[in-house]
């Protein structure tokens, strides 16, 4: 039986695969079939890993310290305004400024060391943590500590301030809280209510002044009037019946001048007489009579002669008609005169009362004007006074209003549930986390530690090496 013969060809040469490529050398990435090679074969690694870091995880979570917060609520009331300090809250827009302002002042020194000092947190662990040093470097560390774990926060109202101070204790956390609400509200009474009681005792002071002022003023009005013997001082009624008086004094006077100058008028010289004197008294019908006798002898000496009887007779008459008219003349003249002396030494009398009177009014004018000025300074302090004695009872009210323009809406009470650390949601990420540690550790051990042939891309991505045939796991043989 003849064997077929297989004709060889010419000899070639070998196979060469060339130098196992580096690892920077191969191509990028890792691929998939690399990736569930490797997962199959750490996957007793890998869930080991996960249940033992996930227990690890829950036990120090579980460990971890809890951390309360409690918490204090502030109110502020825009509406109110201090009568004695004069204190206005800003508008709606000066609020935010207003607030940021108390937040500073919340967590100033100024309130913080009075907290520091009567909850005597030098001697804390929690705040001074095991620092040794002087009294002074201690209570500085404790004060920084209480500023930085305090929270002040404003509500969205814009009037609620929330206080909040944490703790490992629930019952410190609320004493740290309630602490610092009420040393700030102690503070902010005291800047509030000093100012105005001050304000209203310096007005006590000035009411008593302005009284002593009244008082003294009044004393010397009295005083005034007993030492001038005025019972009115101020010119009114009385004034203007004096003011009368002078008048009438001064009409008088022009009555006794007018009297004066007529019976200077009526005057009779050595041989005038002048028209008042001729028709006064008597005299007219004097002069009446003989005209009418002069008439008559006229008419008689044209028809009778000088010796006749009927023309001595009415010479005769006419004779005795010019003595009377003379003796008259003369009377009257003398009883003129008598007139007026006595006009002119009534009218002195007249201008020296009339002077007397007004020398007095004068005086008295000056008197009351003097005596004015003391009534006007009495009545200037007497409504001052009056003011300050009507405004008296309502900046005493005020003062014992007990004003507030912040007050304690809640107190902070020790809080049922920490704050801090959320257990649940802390568990959560571990898992997580666990899972990923768990999953990627692997392809680090394997890729930079103990790098191993898995599966056909190691030969053919490392070393370049084509697989031509991959064989499948034979489990009899693994047997």
């Amino acid at each position: 039986m003849n064997t077929p013969q297989l004709q060889l060809g010419a000899p070639h040469e070998p196979l060469s695969f060339g130098p196992p490529l580096q690892e920077e050398q191969g191509s990028g990435g890792i691929s998939v079939l690399q990736i569930v090679a490797i997962l199959r074969c750490y996957w007793k690694h890998i869930l080991i890993s996960i249940v033992g870091l996930i227990a690890l995880s829950f036990v120090v979570i579980k460990l971890l310290p809890k951390s309360y917060m409690a918490t204090a609520t502030l109110m502020f009331h825009y509406e109110n305004k201090d009568v004695l300090a004069g204190r206005e809250f800003p508008a709606a827009g000066g609020a935010g400024s207003f607030m940021t302002t108390q937040i500073e002042l919340i967590m100033s020194r100024v309130v913080l060391q009075p907290v520091v000092d009567r909850l005597k947190l030098t001697t804390d662990k929690a705040f001074v943590s095991g620092y040794v040093g002087t009294p002074a470097a201690v209570n500085e560390v404790a004060v920084n500590a209480l500023h930085d774990i305090m929270q002040v926060q404003p509500g969205t109202g814009g009037q609620l301030l929330y206080i909040s101070v944490p703790s490992k204790n629930p019952d410190r956390s609320a004493e740290l809280a309630n602490a610092v609400a009420d040393e700030y509200l102690t503070q902010e009474r005291r800047r509030t209510d000093e100012p105005a009681v001050e304000r209203a005792q310096r007005y006590s002071d000035q009411l008593r002044e302005l009284r002593e002022k009244v008082v003294s003023a009044q004393d010397r009005v009295t005083e005034f009037r007993q030492q001038h013997n005025l019972t009115q001082i101020v010119a009114s009624d009385i004034g203007d019946t004096e003011s009368a008086d002078l008048r009438s004094l001064q009409d008088k006077l022009e009555a006794a001048q007018n009297q004066r100058r007529e019976l200077e008028s009526r005057q009779i010289g050595s041989h005038t007489t002048t028209d008042a004197v001729l028709n006064s008294g008597n005299i007219p019908g004097l002069r009446s009579s003989l005209a009418l006798q002069e008439g008559q002898m006229a008419q008689l000496r044209a028809t009778l002669g000088p010796k006749h009887p009927k023309v001595l007779e009415l010479e005769s008459q006419m004779e005795a008609t010019r003595h009377a008219l003379a003796n008259e003349i003369q009377s009257l003249g003398a009883n003129n005169a008598v007139q007026l002396a006595q006009a002119k030494e009534l009218e002195s009398k007249y201008q020296a009362a009339l002077e007397a009177e007004r020398a007095r009014l004068l005086d008295r004018r000056g008197l009351q004007d003097e005596g004015a000025k003391l009534v006007l300074e009495l009545q200037s302090a007497q409504a001052n006074y009056k003011r300050a004695l009507d405004g008296y009872d309502e900046i005493m009210f005020a003062t014992a209003g007990n004003y507030k323009d912040v007050t304690l809406i809640s107190r902070a009470d020790p809080p049922a549930k920490p704050n801090k650390p959320q257990k649940a949601k802390l568990f959560m990420v571990a898992v997580v986390l666990c899972l990923g540690i768990s999953v990627l550790w692997p392809f680090g051990y394997e890729l930079f530690v103990n790098r191993r042939l898995r599966c056909r891309d190691d030969l053919e991505k490392q070393f370049g090496i084509p697989v031509l045939v991959q064989l499948q796991r034979i489990p009899a043989l693994e047997a």
